[in-house]
């Protein structure tokens, strides 16, 4: 009886520190939507976005002014995809440079954290006009992905 407790216990124990979630190797599985340089949050972070009405709301700004004189222009939006989970990333505020995402490299998924590939910045050199700027983008991943947190990994 006595071992039967110390199986049981042990198998217990060994079932609590498993991670629930296993690491997902890096990988390309992560779709880059829309990217502005202006606009977003001043401090980084990142929110879900659950439907297409919410999506409209966020990128309405960015495709541009319309004339309300003329005819409307044919804006092309992109498609709010259903079987993706679409996440927006607001890079928090910068005072000069060019901070704004044009390529996604890849993915990693572990402990609840995404981790996105992003391509460093390269310097301009000389003296800059400094500008303010709080760049924010939106991307797709896996919709069986579960995470609490999103950090960029900048690569060269």
């Amino acid at each position: 009886m006595k071992s039967l407790l110390i199986t049981c216990a042990a198998i217990f124990m060994s079932c609590a520190g498993a991670p629930s979630q296993k690491s997902v190797a890096m990988q390309n599985s992560a779709e880059l939507l829309v990217s502005e340089s202006q606009g977003g949050a001043e401090t980084p972070g990142f929110r879900i976005i659950k439907d297409e009405k919410d999506f409209r709301n966020v990128i309405r700004g960015s495709f541009g002014i319309v004339d309300l004189g003329k005819d409307a222009p044919n804006v092309s939006y992109p498609k709010f995809p259903k079987d993706k989970k679409v996440v927006l990333y607001n890079l928090g505020t910068f005072r000069s440079g060019s901070h704004q995402i044009r390529e996604i490299k890849g993915t990693a998924l572990k402990n609840n954290i995404l981790y996105v590939e992003v391509p460093a910045g390269e310097p301009s050199g000389g003296m800059e006009i400094q500008v303010i700027s709080s760049p924010w983008f939106i991307f797709t991943v896996p919709s069986d992905y579960q995470f609490s947190s999103v950090e960029l990994k900048y690569s060269k």
